[in-house]
């Protein structure tokens, strides 16, 4: 079947390429913290720095007085005193070396969005009128290391465990980077000369926020270890709908601050999305989407069933680090499907 819609071919110049080349290896990076930051929590490693010196940071401990230094510092957090109170210098060692990576990864990612950002605005391959935006990017970027700063120290003051609120601000932050940098490149890989918005495109950006919403209420999940109980599916232990969901007062605190109620909606989104993503990749076939479009449908489909049986696996083993890093990695890859779907139907010509 031919299709009545289809993207014009335009060559991005060299400098579009240059352009879109970076904001691809900015996009990695961050993929790669989102990945680094789950693994730093599903450790327990992400409250083991005590410190936060944006530039003396760079440098781990050097030697054995300034380990024992470091050390010291950590032995007076509530993780150490309520979780970790046998724990060694030894033992330290292995929990600091992941929160330091990540933070040192934080510190590559800015130094390498800034520095090129400078001399594309120099060499002029950036026109003053997107400056704002690249602007906007970094200060965003920036906003989201310091809402890290202020997620960990909330778990070194009187409770050994961050705030979930903050975790998902900050997990939230560092989408909205990812998606405004990779939606730039896209633009400026795939440049179409005149065009409107494709029918579709309306329904196929609701879904792209279903997904959004549904990986944000994963980060609830993991800020509360709510994926520890009811470790069954598709029922919760011996209930459809369990026990306990309106426990706390006032009732919004329930869909926050409960357990039993963040795991219930976790579920409940993921197992909407999945339909929904199913129903929309259904229509499609038998609609007039241009053929890339048509091939991102078939790998939303396809990411959207490896996300369900990865969420499904993670919840009845209880939580494997493995798993659980992976299925946070390949929400992230469904979100980017998304994002490329939506684009290629963002300005189709008629």
């Amino acid at each position: 079947m031919s299709h009545a819609f289809d993207n014009s071919p335009v060559a991005p110049t060299a400098a579009q390429r240059a352009i879109a080349h970076w904001l691809l290896i900015c996009c990695a990076l961050v993929f790669a913290m989102v990945v680094l930051g789950g693994v730093t929590r599903l450790t327990g490693s992400g409250l083991s720095m005590t410190e936060w010196r944006l530039l003396m940071g760079i440098l781990p401990p050097l030697n054995d007085i300034e380990w024992q230094r470091v050390f010291e510092l950590y032995q007076r957090t509530p993780e150490f005193m309520k979780v970790n109170f046998d724990m060694d210098v030894h033992g330290f060692k292995n929990i600091f070396w992941l929160e330091y990576l990540h933070r040192l990864l934080g510190r590559l990612l800015g130094l390498v969005f800034l520095l090129p950002m400078l001399y594309f605005a120099a060499r002029r391959f950036i026109s003053a009128r997107e400056i704002p935006w690249y602007l906007l990017m970094l200060a965003l970027g920036g906003a989201q290391g310091l809402i890290g700063k202020v997620m960990v120290a909330s778990g070194q003051v009187d409770a050994p465990h961050v705030s979930q609120y903050r975790l998902v601000l900050h997990l939230a932050a560092a989408f909205i980077v990812y998606a405004m940098m990779f939606w730039r490149s896209l633009s400026l890989l795939r440049p179409v000369s005149a065009g409107s918005r494709h029918p579709w495109y309306s329904r196929t950006l609701a879904l792209t926020t279903l997904v959004g919403v549904t990986i944000l209420s994963g980060g609830f999940v993991a800020g509360l270890k709510a994926g520890l109980i009811y470790n069954t599916f598709p029922m919760m232990g011996a209930y459809w709908i369990p026990p306990g969901l309106t426990a706390l007062d006032p009732a919004w605190r329930n869909l926050f601050d409960n357990v039993t109620t963040v795991q219930f909606d976790h579920r409940l989104l993921a197992i909407s999305t999945f339909i929904v993503v199913l129903l929309y990749w259904w229509r499609a076939r038998s609609s007039y989407l241009p053929p890339r479009a048509a091939r991102a449908s078939n790998a939303l489909l396809h990411t959207a069933i490896l996300q369900v049986a990865l969420g499904i696996a993670t919840l009845v083993l209880k939580v494997p680090a493995m798993l659980a890093v992976t299925h946070q990695a390949v929400a992230m890859l469904l979100f980017t499907v998304a994002l490329i779907l939506l684009h290629d139907l963002r300005k189709v010509p008629m």
